[in-house]
C-alpha cells in the first residue's frame, strides 16, 4: 500500500506499520486484502485519497469487508433453500 500513495516527509513508516498491524491483527486475510485493494483503487470515500489511510480508517474498511463477506455467504447459503420452496 505504501508504494501506491505518497508519503509525508514526516511519516515514520515503521510506526505506521506497527499501527496497521495492531489494528488488523485479528482480521481475516481476505478482508484485509479486499480493504487494501479498495483503498488503492480509490473506492473508499473516507479520508484523503492522496495519502495512506490511518490505521483506524483501514480497520473500519476491513470490518466493512468482513460484514459484506458474511452477508454474501449467508445469501449464498439461503439461495438453494429459496429455490426449493419457491
Amino acid at each position: 500500500m505504501f508504494s501506491c500513495f505518497p508519503q509525508s516527509a514526516l511519516t515514520d513508516v515503521e510506526m505506521q506499520m506497527r499501527g496497521y498491524l495492531g489494528a488488523v491483527r485479528d482480521a481475516e486475510l481476505a478482508d484485509l486484502q479486499a480493504a487494501i485493494q479498495r483503498f488503492v483503487r480509490g473506492e473508499v470515500r473516507s479520508g484523503n485519497a492522496q495519502f495512506c489511510p490511518s490505521s483506524a480508517q483501514l480497520c473500519i474498511e476491513v470490518r466493512e469487508r468482513k460484514t459484506m463477506r458474511e452477508l454474501m455467504a449467508r445469501r449464498a447459503a439461503q439461495a438453494p433453500a429459496n429455490l426449493v420452496t419457491g
